[in-house]
């Protein structure tokens, strides 16, 4: 699943590759019936790579046994997707079908989806969790089928809590709870903290946090920063991560020259460690005897969580809607989620068969699914990317030992202008 693309120069190599996928629309003669038929092809277009391409890629293959005729051209961006995916709509070339998380960006470019849905009853609307589409909508109107999923829960490692005589974290906890367990399960001598916190936050991770407090980053008409990004609650949630830092129970992961949280994790050195579903099968793979629960609440307050979700989208210049419709269909038709596993799937029919929210492991995603009916930030305004450079240049300095008050105070005085 998508989480952040990085951003890359587009070398020329890239835009070759491009101009080459440019006949990607075009029919093929097909030999075998003396060229008198032609097969269509569909460019689908991901940020996965490795094992989850792999899976795409099957995926692929099995659409056109199923639509003879049909070609799926999988194209693996990977961290280049960005500049591809824009490459492609500035050209008036885009791939067909693409994955999508960034719709205020591009959603000017992409295929409005409401009348493929409504008129669709083969999609099975009502078997995708509310509030799901929440995400692909601009202006209401739908620009991506949600394709997969994840929310944040709390990792602990199970070993660590066992040999410090500390029973496991359960939901309901409050953040005094895990500040306590972690200053518990800290010991210095041996290199160990109750927590990993990343010195190079994503503000888009934090604000379940922010919203849990009662915060916000921005106004909910998107307009206003000024009493959101710098009140007092969500300052409150952000100096919390900055004060264990400070007080030495938890260790900045992720930082120049510092390991990831994932590694210092499944190294047994950090006791609890935030995240989405990304790292759980390394975790299990690398021996570390694991559990999950949801987010802490702080007192009084109910919990809030955020999604991180990727979804499917068309093309407004795609050539081949109709079957690019039917590939989205297919991509999340109940076999095609069960092939995907790195992902939470997105039909409750698919949970239900496979029991997914009653596996102790997986429980708390879905508890927090429930959890997570707050609009994002990117969302509600189409500047939040300038402004965002502000907010995170505030929270990596609280990592370090600024003041949040302080810190925040500056990054709206320094933003305000993007937002006129």
């Amino acid at each position: 699943m998508k989480k952040r693309i990085s951003h890359i120069v587009l070398a020329t190599t890239l835009m070759v590759s491009i101009l080459s996928a440019c006949s990607g629309n075009a029919g093929t003669a097909n030999p075998e019936n003396g060229g008198s038929d032609q097969t269509k092809t569909l460019r689908f277009a991901t940020w996965d790579t490795g094992d989850a391409l792999k899976i795409e890629q099957d995926i692929a293959k099995k659409f056109e046994a199923e639509h003879p005729g049909t070609k799926v051209q999988v194209e693996a961006y990977a961290d280049g997707f960005d500049q591809k995916l824009a490459a492609g709509f500035g050209a008036g070339n885009p791939p067909d079908v693409m994955y999508m998380w960034d719709f205020p960006t591009y959603h000017q470019s992409l295929e409005p989806l409401d009348s493929f849905a409504e008129k669709d009853t083969d999609l099975k609307i009502d078997d995708f969790y509310k509030g799901l589409f929440n995400y692909g909508k601009i202006d209401d109107k739908l620009y991506g089928i949600p394709a997969g999923f994840t929310t944040r829960v709390v990792y602990y490692n199970k070993k660590l809590f066992d040999a410090a005589g500390v029973p496991y974290p359960k939901d309901g906890w409050e953040w005094s709870d895990f500040q306590d367990i972690a200053k518990k399960l800290t010991d210095p001598s041996k290199k160990q903290y109750g927590f990993g916190a990343r010195a190079e936050n994503d503000t888009y991770d934090l604000q379940g946090f922010v919203w849990s407090n009662g915060g916000s980053f921005i106004s909910p008409d998107g307009k206003t920063i000024e009493g959101y990004m710098n009140s007092k609650e969500t300052a409150e949630a952000i100096q919390m991560f900055g004060d264990m830092v400070k007080n030495g129970t938890a260790v900045l992961t992720g930082g120049k020259g510092q390991q990831s949280g994932d590694d210092i994790f499944k190294g047994g050195k950090i006791a609890m460690w935030e995240s989405g579903i990304w790292p759980l099968e390394s975790f299990k793979q690398a021996g570390v005897d694991v559990g999950t629960v949801e987010i802490p609440a702080f007192p009084g307050k109910p919990v809030k969580g955020v999604l991180a979700e990727s979804a499917l989208s068309i093309a407004k210049d795609s050539k081949n809607k109709d079957l690019a419709w039917e590939f989205v269909k297919f991509y999340v038709s109940n076999e095609s989620i069960k092939m995907r596993v790195a992902d939470l799937p997105v039909r409750q029919s698919v949970v239900n068969e496979l029991k997914k929210d009653q596996d102790p492991l997986y429980k708390p995603y879905y508890t927090m699914l429930e959890r997570s009916d707050n609009t994002p930030a990117f969302l509600l305004n189409p500047k939040w990317n300038e402004v965002n450079r502000q907010l995170s240049a505030a929270v990596e300095a609280v990592m370090h030992g600024s003041n949040a008050q302080e810190a925040l105070n500056q990054a709206v005085k320094d933003s305000e202008r993007y937002l006129k």
